[in-house]
């Protein structure tokens, strides 16, 4: 499994889409040239960009029945990104150069290539095309007349081309690489918020079962039992049918212990799984799981909770309030306050700690997952962020607002999370 994510973290192309997407520069340029020769009757070496074109439609032939992968791995993306710049570059040179209008389609492989492949392709790419557009600014066959308005084209304006170029081709592979990077580190924390999620109603599902089993086995294992004091009386005379009698009730007793584990406050443990619950509840619950790892302390405030009203079960809010929980029970020094408002309106839950608060150049991002901090002094909480993000994502997605921020009467964190009853109350 650990060798599958792994892999699945190598770039690639999918062969459907890019074969698809280069049928259409090509048809396009066949379109072109087409036009421009045979309606609009302008002179220019049909016959040579004619056959660059089909040396495109053959590879892409070849790309489509012959290479057999699904997936285009990084190295063999590189050439054919690579063919299709050159490609095209050749169509531009036999075509009027830097002044071809078309020239902006060279710099689409080395984006395509940004949202799609590593930095490195990217980079050798970018280099590529850039050194292509100088070539072309010097060297080129004149537009097919009568087009053809190099000389009198000022030279100032001729040269802004291939800069600007240049400058477009830099600044859109830098935004497309950094929008894809964002996207992918938010796409694998949503990813582990599934599995964390996946594992969660697994785990309840299963403390549900063995509840519920615990409780249905208890009346026939009674049974089971009381028979088997009945029949030792009986035959206790017979000391090889006794030892097998005493042998069966030591094992129903070990099924009795192994039941009592499985059942521990069973009465409690069903009712969060299976029952509605008010808020103040819901806390109280969450936050046991916390006092048992260590010595710190969480104190309530519920003066201001005017509520009673029972929530239907959602491990969604479950899963979202323990992990601001989590997060400041992990962060805080001694003590977690968590205060409850609520009337016929709204519902407000803060949750502050004494511990040190969010890193100042991390407050800004709050939210976003796998933050780090530059503060040598905080290298305990480079982890900080995953939690936050899965806990605001979930609570989010319940109609709740998230506000995260410093404390301003206590050391710590805060963490204001609202909602309206209405919304709250219908999850």
């Amino acid at each position: 499994m650990s060798n599958f994510f792994e892999t699945s973290r190598y770039f690639t192309l999918k062969k459907s889409t890019y074969v698809f997407l280069r049928w259409i520069g090509i048809l396009g340029q066949l379109f072109s040239i087409s036009l421009v020769y045979f309606v609009f009757d302008f002179k220019f070496d049909y016959f040579t960009c004619f056959l660059v074109i089909l040396i495109g439609g053959i590879s892409n032939l070849y790309l489509d029945f012959i290479y057999k992968k699904v997936q285009i791995t990084e190295q063999s993306s590189f050439l054919f990104l690579v063919f299709d710049t050159l490609q095209l570059s050749i169509l531009v040179y036999l075509s009027g150069g830097i002044t071809n209008p078309f020239i902006i389609f060279l710099i689409i492989p080395s984006v395509f290539s940004a949202a799609n492949l590593g930095f490195r392709i990217n980079l050798s790419l970018v280099v590529i095309t850039s050194i292509i557009i100088v070539f072309l600014t010097f060297n080129y066959q004149p537009l097919p007349s009568p087009l053809n308005f190099d000389n009198k084209l000022n030279q100032y304006v001729y040269y802004a081309i291939p800069l600007a170029l240049i400058i477009a081709l830099v600044f859109l592979n830098y935004f497309a690489l950094s929008f894809v990077k964002d996207s992918r580190i938010r796409k694998e924390a949503l990813h582990r918020m599934e599995e964390v999620m996946a594992k969660e109603h697994e785990l309840l599902s299963l403390g549900g079962q063995a509840a519920a089993a615990a409780h249905s086995l208890g009346t026939p294992l009674s049974t089971i039992k009381l028979i088997s004091q009945e029949l030792s009386k009986q035959f206790k005379s017979d000391k090889e049918i006794s030892k097998d009698i005493e042998l069966l009730l030591s094992q129903i007793e070990r099924c009795e212990e192994i039941l009592k584990k499985l059942s521990i406050n069973p009465s409690e443990e069903v009712e969060f799984i299976d029952d509605d619950l008010s808020m103040r509840e819901y806390l109280r619950d969450i936050t046991k799981s916390f006092e048992e790892l260590g010595n710190k302390k969480f104190v309530f405030n519920f003066d201001q909770d005017s509520n009673p009203k029972k929530i239907s079960k959602s491990i969604e809010v479950v899963y979202g309030l323990k992990n601001f929980i989590g997060n400041a029970y992990k962060f805080s020094k001694d003590t977690v306050f968590i205060n409850l408002k609520s009337d016929s309106n709204m519902t407000e839950i803060t949750i502050e700690d004494d511990g040190d608060g969010y890193p100042k150049d991390v407050l800004p991002k709050i939210g976003e997952p796998y933050l780090k901090t530059s503060n040598t002094d905080n290298k305990d909480k480079a982890g900080l962020g995953l939690g936050i993000f899965i806990g605001k994502t979930l609570l989010e997605k319940n109609f709740a607002k998230i506000t995260c921020r410093n404390s301003k009467t206590r050391s710590g964190a805060e963490i204001l999370i609202k909602w309206k009853n209405r919304e709250l109350f219908n999850i």
